[in-house]
């Protein structure tokens, strides 16, 4: 296995951290081709100031606060249109001293700053051959025709160096470390190619980067310029003011020293931000000093957010792509272990869908001591090996692409893996699947060395690296990345397969298991076909409306008749699809146990039944005290109300029918128990009685959906709880459950790991 390279920062954590503290969202300092003044946004007058106002107004000494505002004039009353936070918008046009300079303004808490610049030649009265107006008539067509994010760059890139005539135009992304990799590149004659090549996450300091996050585009007009302070009126240096979204805004001097280094005297960046995050930048050089226009700028800055939102929309439609393909895996998988019974190691009896779930050479499943595998895989000791390692840092999912680091105590047993994706299926035993991944080794080409790209004088400055020739690393030990797709969809896998693997764990086990068991057919109906359903039969029943309506007159009994069949039908068929629906949910609402009274609840449900069964003879049996329950007092609610519904049902037949309801307390824990004298069952169905969709009873003699006492085991167990069902035929049914205590509950969760 090729070792993985020492990190590519060579700085002391001292220098790093001097590094990262650096002011520069409040440098104290403008660059020197503009004037800046801050003003309250109150009464307008003037808190800090440029030093060149000096020279531009030729003021005397002690009224420059008085001629800085008097040259502001009436832009001063925008400043109570400004939005705290945004950029800065265009104030129009000034004339100071026989020079005509171009105003913006912006707002950062309680201060409005305005920012002059000198008009450029042609930047005036541009009209439809302003910048924005080409970006609307031929990028924006090209852009749509794109096929692929790189493709989408280049033509980004192009437009971006014809409206701004830098000699290098560039876009690169950053990855997760925070390097950046050049995908686009338009240069002139003389530029050094960049293009392929990657810059480390050193060169853009974290802050830097959560700068260009707020701050959506930066020039740097002159790298051998001298910076401008700004004061406060009271002559005091302005080094609190923040200068976040000030386009004048003065840079580190070891950013200017890097530029130089590159030989770049000019630079524009741009950022582009997809979800919120700072995907990359377009960045701009030049060997000469540069000014831009407002307008320009602002074309630019438009067209960094449309690169932006175009990158986010083919990003996720790539996702979309990706989760549907992993989805049918998924259902593929699940069907398949459905079929048979339903231990995990006949997952590697059809290991494609599998591999292909995780982009894997190798897969296999460890349950204790045991494993069986498929593909590319460690040998079987060490298996058992992994599965101890993974049985005190794995809860659901675990992933990784750089074993010999995360798992060095293993790291000479792996040999050629060095990425894997576990998800565990239960709590008390180590019981895995487990993707695996082989070492990439990757050839990086950098924009000089990474290892030495900065270093100290004999004052302990800082200084940026001096070369930015290619030069090449070749990086080991390391898998490609888990993808945030490929981790939801095992997430997804693996509740599935609890629900499928639930029972057989338990005959193996012995043991009650804390999660629910999942049914693969229902979930997979849920979710996919149960709001395309529910609208058909609605539909259904209201042309059924319409026909009776309109036509009623010319039906006969018997079209009358089918009619309201199919309405009936249809009807319950929505009711099916609605208890499909919540069946579903309840398997993934989160428990909020407290303490239950079931003597009012078991009122209050008795009460609620009473008023539904008047033209019935019910007597109604309460062994009271009733026991207090620890649980979620909704679902509960739901479990007993299933419960006392089925025994009224199943009672129809009696005059008087019987229903008695009685605490349960034992050694696993307490609960309740419903007795009725209705049809009853055979207990040689008791298997069936708590599975979706199983009835012992046709559907014309007693209504129903078959979810209701699926429904409730579904509810107790996922308390941690136990089910009870005993019938006779004609004799009458007795339902029951209990729950382990607050105190047994918390004892399991304490020896959980």
């Amino acid at each position: 296995m090729t070792q993985t390279p020492p990190p590519v920062s060579s700085l002391s954590d001292a220098q790093l951290a001097d590094c990262a503290s650096e002011p520069i969202r409040i440098p104290g300092a403008i660059q020197p081709h503009g004037w800046l003044a801050a003003v309250d946004l109150r009464d307008g007058q003037l808190v800090a100031s440029s030093d060149n106002w000096a020279s531009l107004l030729d003021a005397p000494q002690g009224l420059l606060a008085a001629y800085v505002e008097d040259a502001l004039g009436g832009i001063l009353d925008l400043r109570h249109t400004l939005c705290d936070g945004e950029g800065p918008v265009s104030c129009g046009m000034l004339e100071i001293a026989g020079r005509r300079l171009h105003a913006t303004a912006h707002r950062m808490g309680g201060l409005a700053y305005f920012e002059l610049e000198d008009e450029l030649p042609g930047a005036a009265d541009a009209g439809t051959r302003a910048p924005i107006y080409s970006l609307a008539r031929h990028l924006v067509p090209q852009m749509q025709l794109t096929s692929s994010v790189d493709e989408l760059c280049r033509v980004v890139v192009a437009e971006m160096k014809r409206l701004t005539g830098f000699g290098r135009c560039l876009a690169y992304r950053f990855d997760a470390d925070g390097h950046g990799e050049v995908l686009a590149e338009v240069i002139d004659p003389g530029y050094t190619a960049y293009a392929g090549h990657h810059f480390p996450a050193a060169d853009i300091p974290a802050q830097a980067r959560e700068l260009y996050r707020i701050n959506h585009i930066r020039l740097i007009a002159d790298a051998h310029y001298q910076p401008v302070p700004v004061r406060f009126v009271d002559g005091s240096a302005a080094t609190g003011l923040d200068l976040s979204q000030a386009a004048l805004r003065s840079v580190s001097p070891v950013h200017l020293e890097y530029m130089r280094n590159m030989g770049t005297l000019a630079s524009m960046s741009v950022s582009i931000l997809v979800g919120g995050r700072l995907w990359g930048l377009v960045s701009c050089h030049d060997h000469d000093p540069k000014r831009l226009s407002w307008q320009t700028r602002m074309a630019c800055e438009h067209l960094g957010q449309l690169l932006s939102l175009q990158i986010e929309a083919k990003e996720e439609n790539e996702q979309v792509t990706e989760q549907l393909r992993l989805r049918q895996l998924t259902l593929s998988i699940v069907a398949h272990l459905a079929d048979s019974d339903a231990t995990l190691q006949r997952l590697m009896a059809e290991p494609g869908p599998l591999l292909r779930l995780g982009r894997a050479t190798g897969a296999a499943v460890i349950l204790n001591e045991e494993c069986w595998s498929v593909g590319e895989t460690p040998d079987r000791s060490t298996l058992i090996r992994l599965g101890q390692w993974l049985g005190n840092r794995i809860d659901e999912v675990w992933h990784g692409d750089r074993l010999s680091i995360e798992a060095p105590a293993l790291a000479a047993e792996l040999g050629t893996t060095a990425g894997m994706l576990a998800i565990s299926i239960s709590k008390l035993h180590r019981h895995y699947i487990v993707w695996f991944r082989p070492e990439i080794v990757q050839t990086i080409v950098w924009a000089g060395d990474p290892r030495k790209e900065s270093s100290t004088d004999a004052q302990h400055r800082l200084h940026p690296r001096r070369s930015f020739e290619s030069w090449r690393e070749q990086l080991g030990g390391r898998s490609l990345p888990w993808t945030p797709g490929e981790i939801a969809a095992v997430q997804e896998l693996r509740q599935a397969l609890i629900g499928i693997v639930l029972r057989r764990a338990e005959e193996m086990a012995e043991v009650a298991m804390e999660l629910g068991r999942v049914n693969k057919e229902l979930e997979a109906f849920s979710y996919t076909v149960s709001h395309d359903l529910r609208a058909p039969m609605r539909h259904i029943a209201g042309f059924v409306d319409l026909v009776l309506e309109m036509e009623g007159a010319g039906l006969t009994e018997r079209s009358r008749r089918y009619l309201a069949h199919v309405k009936e039908a249809s009807a319950h068929a929505g009711q099916l699809v609605d208890a499909l629906l919540d069946f579903s949910r309840m398997g993934r609402s989160a428990l909020k146990p407290s303490s239950i009274n079931t003597e009012h609840l078991i009122d209050d449900l008795i009460d609620e039944q009473k008023t539904q069964l008047q033209d019935r003879r019910v007597e109604w049996i309460v062994k009271r005290p009733l026991p207090r329950l620890w649980g979620d007092p909704v679902l509960l609610q739901v479990a007993v109300r299933n419960l006392i519904s089925n025994a009224v049902k199943y009672t129809r037949p009696r005059d008087p029918a019987r229903i008695e309801i009685e605490g349960i307390v034992g050694p696993q824990g307490i609960g309740l128990r419903v007795t009725d004298n209705g049809v009853g069952f055979q207990m040689k169905y008791v298997g069936k009685l708590f599975g979706v969709f199983q009835r012992l009873h046709q559907t014309e003699s007693f209504e129903g959906t078959g979810i209701g006492l699926a429904s409730m085991r579904r509810i107790v167990e996922r308390h941690g709880g136990q089910v009870e069902a005993w019938g006779s035929p004609e004799h009458g049914a007795r339902f029951g459950f209990t729950l382990p205590t607050r105190e047994m509950q918390q004892a399991m969760e304490d020896a959980d790991p």
